[in-house]
C-alpha cells in the first residue's frame, strides 16, 4: 500500500475538474452593510461563488460570519448593499421562483393550528394552475419521501423535533424546487436524528436532482454531505476557500466517516476555519 493521500483540491491548493453544468446560483461581489445611527457594520465584504445545477454544496464559517445574512440575500428576503445574486441567470430582487428555503427554527415555520398535510400543502396555494387532486398527490408524495406518509392528519405539536423538521423539508419538496436553500436545519435536533436527516437529504438530492446549498456550522456535516465545501472567513466576510469533496457518492455514517480521506478533508476544513477566526482572509481568499 502507498502513502495516504494528503492533498486537498481547493481554490488555493489545486484545480478541480471543470464542471460543465449550468450555473444555478451565481453570486458576484456580494456585500452587505448594516447601518444604525452613526454605526456601520459590514457583515459581508465581497462574496463571489457559484453553485452548478444539480450540485449539493455546503457552506461553513466561523460564528458570526454572516451565514444567515447570506441565505436571506440568496432567498431574496434582503436586498444587498452591492453586488448581485442570480438564480438560473435572472437577478434576484425578491423570492426567486423555483426556490425553496428550509430554516433552522422549524417550530416557528410550521403553523400549529394546521395539520401536517395542510402545512406541507401551504406553498402549493401559490401554484394556481394546480388542481386540488394534483396538490394532494404532491403532499402525499413529499410526506412519503421523508418517511412520514402516515402522519398527514396529525398536528406539528404532536410530533418530535426531528419529525417536525421532516415536515418542513416535505413542505419545501412539495413546491418542486429547482434550488433548495437550507439554513443550519439540523442544529436543534439530537445526534442520531441529525445523522438520519443528513442521509435523508443526500437520498432526496440524488433521487430528485435538486440543487442544494446547505449552510451549517458543523464541519463533519459539511464534509459528509457536500460535493464541495465553501469556507467563509470571519467578518467582514469573503470566501476563504472552496474545497472539492472527492468522497464516494454512496456514503454511510459509519463507513464514510471512518475513511482516511474523510479525516483528511475534515482536518483541512477545520484548519481553514481556524485560520479564518484569526481575522479576515482578504489577501489569501480565492
Amino acid at each position: 500500500m502507498g502513502e495516504p493521500r494528503t492533498e486537498v483540491l481547493s481554490a488555493r491548493t489545486g484545480t478541480p475538474p471543470e464542471d460543465t453544468r449550468a450555473r444555478m446560483l451565481d453570486v458576484r461581489g456580494l456585500r452587505q452593510v448594516y447601518a444604525a445611527q452613526d454605526r456601520h457594520v459590514e457583515a459581508l465584504h465581497d462574496l463571489t461563488f457559484d453553485v452548478r445545477a444539480g450540485e449539493l454544496v455546503t457552506l461553513v464559517g466561523p460564528s458570526g460570519c454572516g451565514k444567515t445574512t447570506l441565505l436571506r440575500l440568496l432567498a431574496g428576503l434582503l436586498r444587498p448593499t452591492s453586488g448581485d445574486v442570480r438564480v438560473e441567470g435572472s437577478e434576484v430582487n425578491g423570492p426567486p421562483p423555483g426556490t425553496a428555503v428550509v430554516f433552522q427554527e422549524y417550530g416557528r415555520s410550521l403553523l400549529p393550528w394546521m395539520s401536517v398535510a395542510a402545512n406541507v400543502g401551504l406553498p402549493l396555494r401559490y401554484k394556481r394552475k394546480l388542481g386540488r387532486r394534483h396538490r394532494a398527490e404532491l403532499v402525499a408524495r413529499s410526506l412519503a419521501d421523508v418517511d412520514l406518509a402516515d402522519v398527514g392528519d396529525a398536528y406539528p405539536w404532536q410530533l418530535s423535533g426531528g419529525m417536525q423538521q421532516r415536515v418542513a423539508i416535505a413542505r419545501a419538496l412539495a413546491y418542486e424546487p429547482r434550488l433548495l436553500l437550507m439554513d443550519e436545519p439540523f442544529a436543534a435536533v439530537d445526534a442520531q436524528t441529525r445523522a438520519d436527516l443528513e442521509d435523508l437529504i443526500r437520498s432526496i438530492w440524488r433521487s430528485t436532482g435538486v440543487t442544494v446549498l446547505f449552510i451549517t456550522h458543523d464541519i463533519d456535516e459539511a464534509v459528509y454531505l457536500g460535493e464541495r465545501v465553501i469556507v467563509l472567513s470571519s467578518s467582514p466576510t469573503v470566501v476563504q476557500d472552496d474545497v472539492t469533496v472527492d468522497l464516494p457518492a454512496d456514503r454511510d455514517q459509519l463507513d464514510t466517516r471512518a475513511l482516511t480521506r474523510f479525516v483528511e478533508l475534515r482536518r483541512y476544513v477545520y484548519a481553514e476555519i481556524r485560520t479564518a477566526k484569526n481575522g479576515p482572509a482578504l489577501q489569501g481568499a480565492r
